[in-house]
């Protein structure tokens, strides 16, 4: 069923009768095949996930339902909720949600009542509708009160009509104007996106649609998101103001803002009650994310084939525990790992004239103290390195896999797994790819969707074994993947400043 709503006149009549006199507008209706009960479950959803209707906010935190204080929440969050009752139907449900917006510079939080409510024909009479319908009344006085996230209007309705004995229905959105506020252009626009979303999430249920990704599985998602605000109140304005790379600012910026904040906030879980052990961000790119997480109070370094113009921007010098010497935050070091032997090493360093070049120190064995926390994001050739380095020095990793490599360093397409739809994207290809090699050396693989403005959003996690690394034969887990011939000859050709692999 397309969505092809009708649009009711200006001067149509109330379908919904306010006990206190108010009146509620109707402006769109749509016929609809999903149930009382999926209608329910789909605008408890957007209730809680206020973000799937508006990309200006984060999130709804829940402050009362149904008479209760969620735990963790402050008797002075616990504002009451606003009362509305409507002729022939109960109140079911009651809650009270804050609205939380992405830029906090320029919005206020909102809290809004949404109240659910039903009305069922009586026994016997299988013919006649029943009704259901969900309220938001936001709590502000007067249009001047209203963020911009919200339309100006005294409170919002949903209304789901359904006949038990066709088993077919319509959904509909109403308004509660304000006096004196006239019904715009844009806040018709605004009913028919949210009779949209509504009709699109309930026939999806009703046709099957099971929810594939699922984000917020590692680092709560309030969390995440309060200290990414903290860190784009803080960082972002300057950030974008001195980016020195080619590239989009504001995309590469808020991306790794992103990371960081999810990273602080993993660290947090599994180092509550030891001391931080460093990190090491493999394949650091322009080095803001080992900058940012510097810059909030984290030991750590990051190396990449060449320097960026960035880094004189974000380059920092001190010892940590992770890498003493008082050397660079931010290095020009190419990957070399110990797995691969002297002898191969010794036999390239021969073929490849590198007589101008002090290998030994360009060259990193990606060993690493043990339980450093390895950063492998957008790490491209390195990326299905990243378990086998982790398992080899004894440490944890976060993986974010964007271009697909193999282990040779050469561009490579991820064969899609037996069993899984030939439709699946290169990508999910690479996930599951490289999370096997992750599971082959004996890591339990954790994914969190990230909530970060990239496609490429993946992070994989190894924080915990479920092999002890003595266990694991490193050798015959890269063989299975390829093997290594070609790796040496294409990590020479960096260190001579050739092109990279293709």
């Amino acid at each position: 069923m397309g969505f092809e709503p009708k649009q009711y006149g200006s001067d149509a009549s109330p379908l919904l009768q306010d006990i206190s006199g108010a009146h509620w507008t109707p402006l769109f209706w749509h016929a609809c095949t999903f149930n009382p009960t999926v209608f329910t479950e789909v605008m408890m959803n957007l209730i809680r996930n206020p973000n799937i209707n508006s990309s200006w906010l984060f999130r709804a935190d829940v402050l009362y339902e149904n008479g209760t204080v969620p735990d963790g929440t402050s008797d002075s969050e616990a504002v009451l909720p606003r009362p509305a009752s409507f002729t022939g139907f109960d109140l079911q449900q009651t809650l009270v949600r804050r609205l939380i917006p992405r830029n906090a510079l320029r919005d206020q939080p909102l809290n809004q009542t949404c109240l659910f409510y039903h009305s069922c024909p009586p026994d016997g009479q299988t013919d006649e509708n029943e009704q259901s319908l969900v309220i938001y009344i936001p709590h502000v006085s007067s249009p001047s009160e209203m963020p911009y996230y919200h339309p100006v209007v005294r409170g919002v309705a949903f209304f789901h009509e359904w006949n038990r004995s066709e088993s077919t229905g319509r959904v509909s959105t109403h308004y509660c104007f304000f006096d004196h506020v006239e019904r715009s252009p844009k806040l018709v626009r605004t009913a028919f996106h949210l009779l949209s979303t509504l009709h699109k999430h309930g026939q999806g249920t009703t046709a099957g649609y099971v929810k594939r990704v699922h984000h917020d599985v590692v680092v709560p998602q309030t969390t995440m998101q309060n200290t990414y605000a903290k860190l784009k109140e803080k960082y972002a304005r300057k950030l974008i103001g001195t980016w020195a790379e080619v590239t989009d600012p504001t995309k590469h910026v808020f991306e790794d803002l992103g990371i960081a904040a999810f990273l602080i906030e993993l660290w947090k879980q599994m180092y509550r009650d030891k001391a931080f052990p460093g990190f090491v961000d493999i394949g650091c790119g322009n080095g803001l994310l080992v900058y940012l997480l510097r810059q909030e109070g984290y030991e750590g370094w990051g190396f990449d084939a060449r320097e960026r113009k960035s880094w004189a921007n974000y380059n920092t010098k001190g010892e940590t525990t992770s890498d003493p010497g008082n050397l660079p935050s931010l290095r020009e070091q190419v990957l070399l790992p110990s797995i691969i032997t002297a002898k191969e090493v010794a036999t390239e360093c021969i073929d490849h004239d590198t007589s101008d070049v002090d290998v030994q120190k360009l060259l990193h064995d990606g060993r690493f103290p043990e339980g450093t926390f390895i950063i492998s994001n957008h790490a491209d050739e390195l990326t299905p390195w990243t378990p086998i380095l982790a398992a080899i020095s004894d440490c944890p990793f976060m993986m974010i896999p964007c271009c697909s490599h193999n282990l040779t360093g050469a561009k490579y397409r991820a064969p899609i797994p037996k069993g899984v739809d030939k439709s699946n994207s290169a990508y999910a290809s690479l996930v599951i790819w490289v999370s096997g090699i992750a599971d082959d050396c004996g890591w339990e693989v954790e994914t969190e969707m990230l909530r970060i403005p990239s496609t490429r959003n993946t992070a994989l996690i190894g924080r915990k074994r479920k092999a002890d690394v003595s266990d694991v034969q490193l050798d015959a887990v890269v063989q299975k993947y390829g093997g290594t011939a070609g790796y040496l000859d294409n990590v020479m050709k960096l260190v001579k400043g050739e092109p990279r692999p293709h």
